[in-house]
């Protein structure tokens, strides 16, 4: 995989510092086959490192991507345009929970303040994700699949809705009412 790195103690001492991760075609392949994407023919991170208080950082920028997914239903390939906003904090005083149980922080923006800040490595998983989980092709469609042991008649999911039924009743005239 590519890397970009930046060293924080350089970057502390910084205003702020623009930074830009493009990759060539070869990088792009290797990015692709490594998040299992048929194609990525274009990806862009546009970001700037700025100084956070005295010991932290923090990485905000834009990326941008066009990939090709196998559908999730057909497999053939589907394009997606990506463009979201990338906000990244490198925290001095970053705790990192132990334990067996670990609570998922409500703000997952904040890593820990290492000596390098690899920009590419932030570009890559925002791109992961950034992807659609269960990318579908125009008209794909799951249909609906049916099983029942032998002799049996098969359970459909209509039949798992207790109150479709009710519908039907309701619109059915009362022969008692009728008059």
């Amino acid at each position: 995989m590519p890397s970009l790195p930046f060293a924080t103690p350089h970057l502390l001492r910084r205003r702020r510092t623009a930074v830009e991760f493009a990759p060539d075609a070869a990088d792009r392949a290797a990015i692709a086959t490594g998040l299992g994407l048929l194609d990525l023919p274009a990806l862009r991170l546009t970001a700037e490192i700025t100084p956070a208080g005295k010991h932290d950082l923090a990485l905000t920028g834009r990326i941008t991507a066009r990939v090709l997914q196998p559908c999730s239903v057909t497999l053939e390939p589907v394009e997606t345009r990506i463009d979201e906003p990338v906000l990244r904090r490198y925290l001095a005083e970053f705790e990192v929970p132990d334990g067996s149980e670990v609570e998922i922080p409500e703000d997952d923006s904040a890593d820990p303040l290492a000596e390098t800040i690899d920009v590419a490595a932030v570009a890559i998983e925002a791109l992961a994700l950034a992807l659609p989980l269960y990318p579908r092709s125009p008209g794909a469609d799951l249909g609906e699949a049916v099983f029942a042991p032998p002799g049996a008649e098969p359970l459909r999911d209509t039949d798992l809705r207790p109150f479709a039924g009710l519908a039907a009743l309701v619109a059915k005239p009362d022969p008692d009412q009728a008059g």
